[in-house]
């Protein structure tokens, strides 16, 4: 049984579970093990054989035991039983965007909704609005969901760059252990650092072509391959993800790993381009089309500058003027994560994070960061019992306790995520907040909106003189919630007049402003801040991401405000 099966069997455990009333944390606990376990680049089935699935994150002792029974069975025994409560197309139900599995109850138990169907029909009969807390929004909502969801554009088996790029590092590393590597490389959107990627591409030289690419195969990241041979081989990873190791001369390296890499309008701007100079371009090398001449690159910046550009790294190659800027010596110099002083968005156990404060404190410093923000969820997004406004002030007081104790080198922030409320308001009062070292505001609940509800709501908040910074502008998810609507463009206005930070989320499942709204809203002239919305120490890692979504903005060191020291931070902020 695959990876993706054993994932999807347990998916589903956790959709019944909530659709019969089980506590909620209880049914997420689901839906984190089989995320793991689709994303887990070794065969699980034969970590359970061996009775090893407990390695996986979030599979635990009851976990492991249902994992072995659907191994052994094909079924899982609470499945089983909870199936025979609910017709087998409610599930289905839940997977619609926008619906999910609390709202599927109830439309079942209101509206007899049992099937896609029948969600159709009772959201063209205008029936969903007579539901409590649901309205005419809902169910442009439901029909818009109805719509993505039969869009093979939607299951185009993109994955997000977090699940291929480790895999790709790993693999790069297992072909340079190999005594008949020469260079390897990663190419295509993995290099690129694009939010999702369709496969993994490899470009390696090698002295015996064909014994790496039988070294390649026997990686056990790797579950299923072709015949190697001296041109490389195609594989598939156990997590379903399609490799391609491509094998070529040292002497056109350079032309495979840049036409490799793309991307795709890159490459064709680059070509249309070269044949008014005379020149066909393709991954074998650079032709003079009238003498028939061809002239290979062993490394990249030979190829660029061939053609008359400047090197161009692979975050720009998107066909957004990245050529034009290369040949006339516009190019920006970008922002690196070797620049980034502190992170301004992290969470701790005292709402949904995994690690304390002193933790997270540990990690901060030991990244070498002049500051850091803990930045905890407000009470309104759904840890009222954690986060009240006495605890809030209690959090100041650590905070200040654990500086008095360090060594005074870093700076640690107490801050709070606190949620936007639909008229703007903010959970706390006004004292409280101005109290605290740093705000990021937040929208969290009431999505389904209009764009211009939304953006006043927003832009209430951004006129408020104690919010520091705006967090995951636009709500979206990739590939699991679309962004809600809110004009960016007037969001990035005020931004910029008020002095109010936008956040780019370094969450790999965010990335939120994108790379478009980032470079739009650093065009208006708002300061961007890039931070991680780490819920844990390891994933602190997440400014990978936030820098590689801010240098795919054409973004430079000096438009990012935590590439600078605390007191220079400072003297950005309106507060």
């Amino acid at each position: 049984m695959t990876n993706a099966e054993i994932a999807a069997a347990l998916d589903e455990l956790g959709v019944l579970y909530q659709l019969d009333g089980a506590v909620k944390y209880r049914a997420l606990a689901y839906g984190t093990a089989a995320k793991a376990i689709r994303e887990s680049p070794v065969s699980v089935a034969d970590l359970a054989a061996a009775g090893r699935a407990t390695e996986v994150p979030g599979v635990g002792k009851t976990l492991a035991e249902k994992i072995d029974a659907l191994l052994e069975t094909g079924e899982i025994p609470a499945a089983v039983k909870l199936k025979a409560k609910f017709p087998p197309t409610l599930v289905e139900v839940t997977r619609v965007p926008g619906v999910g599995p609390k709202t599927a109850r109830r439309l079942f138990d209101e509206l007899g909704v049992t099937n896609l169907e029948d969600l159709k029909a009772a959201a063209e009969g205008k029936r969903i609005r007579a539901l409590k807390g649901l309205g005419p929004k809902a169910e442009e909502n439901v029909l818009a969901g109805l719509e993505r969801l039969g869009d093979p554009s939607e299951s185009s088996g993109r994955v997000l760059l977090s699940m291929a790029r480790p895999i790709a590092e790993e693999l790069a590393r297992t072909l340079r252990e190999h005594p008949a590597a020469d260079r390897v490389e990663v190419a295509g959107s993995v290099r690129r650092w694009a939010e999702t990627c369709k496969d993994i591409d490899l470009i390696a030289t090698a002295e015996e072509p064909t014994a790496l690419a039988e070294h390649f195969v026997a990686s056990p990241l790797i579950a299923a391959a072709g015949t190697p041979g001296p041109n490389g081989v195609r594989a598939q990873t156990h997590n379903g993800i399609s490799v391609d190791l491509r094998i070529v001369a040292p002497d056109a390296f350079g032309n495979l790993l840049q036409h490799f890499t793309g991307s795709q309008a890159h490459n064709v701007q680059l070509r249309e381009q070269a044949v008014g100079r005379g020149l066909s371009v393709s991954e074998h090398g650079i032709t003079e089309v009238e003498s028939g001449e061809v002239e290979r690159c062993a490394d990249e910046a030979a190829v660029y500058e061939r053609l008359g550009y400047a090197y161009i790294v692979p975050e720009l190659r998107e066909g957004r003027g990245e050529l034009k800027a290369a040949r006339e010596e516009g190019l920006p110099k970008l922002v690196a994560l070797e620049d980034i002083r502190g992170d301004l968005h992290s969470h701790t156990t005292l709402s949904d994070g995994r690690n304390t404060l002193e933790e997270m404190a540990a990690a901060g410093h030991d990244r070498g960061y002049a500051y850091m923000a803990i930045t905890d969820h407000s009470a309104s997004h759904g840890f009222g019992d954690h986060v009240t406004t006495e605890r809030l002030w209690e959090r100041i007081a650590e905070v200040e306790a654990w500086n008095e104790g360090s060594d005074g080198d870093f700076r640690l922030l107490a801050g709070s995520e606190i949620n936007i409320g639909l008229d703007g308001a903010l959970d706390y009062p006004d004292e409280a907040v101005e109290a605290l070292n740093w705000v990021v505001a937040s929208v969290h609940t009431s999505f389904a909106i209009s764009e211009k509800e939304m953006t006043a709501r927003v832009l209430a908040a951004i006129e408020n003189p104690l919010v520091d910074c705006i967090g995951h502008l636009t709500g979206r998810l990739i590939g699991r919630r679309e962004p809600y609507g809110i004009d960016i463009e007037a969001v990035a206005e005020a931004a910029a007049r008020t002095g109010t930070m936008l956040e780019i989320n370094g969450n790999p499942n965010r990335r939120d402003l994108s790379e478009h709204h980032a470079r739009l809203a650093a065009q208006a002239g708002a300061t961007i801040v890039l931070n991680t919305d780490a819920h844990g120490v390891d994933t602190l890692n997440n400014m990978a991401y936030a820098v590689a979504t801010a240098r795919r903005a054409w973004l430079s060191a000096d438009q990012v405000a935590n590439t600078k020291s605390w007191q220079d931070f400072g003297k950005l902020r309106k507060r």
